[in-house]
């Protein structure tokens, strides 16, 4: 969510404001750190369970993709303006990290 600037120059109006952002943003927060609870949750039980490997790595992987996702946009502000040059760098570093493990894995499975 992009952050907008008041534009009054009344000092009531700026503080109301920042009072409504700073509400829908710990609102935000709260709510993707329950999420995160709730993920982890899910992660041990999928363990503790007793399922099969070929169904809880999975399981986990993907959970653990959510909450970096999470981590990044609302912990880490990447949600707000100005970040662009940053989520570009972090994006092309998880890109090559990822091509890097992918050619490995092929050179030692094949």
């Amino acid at each position: 969510m992009a952050t907008q600037q008041s534009t009054s120059a009344n000092p009531k109006v700026n503080y109301k404001y920042r009072r409504k952002k700073a509400k829908q943003e710990m609102r935000q927060h709260v709510t993707s750190f329950a999420l995160m609870i709730f993920m982890t949750l899910i992660a041990f039980i999928a363990v503790m369970a007793g399922f099969d490997k070929i169904y809880v790595y999975p399981i986990l992987l993907v959970l653990a993709a959510m909450q970096v996702v999470l981590q990044l946009y609302y912990f880490m502000h990447m949600s707000h303006k100005g970040h662009g040059t940053v989520a570009l760098f972090l994006y092309s570093g998880v890109l090559v990290a990822f091509i890097t493990v992918l050619t490995f894995v092929t050179i030692v499975w094949w």
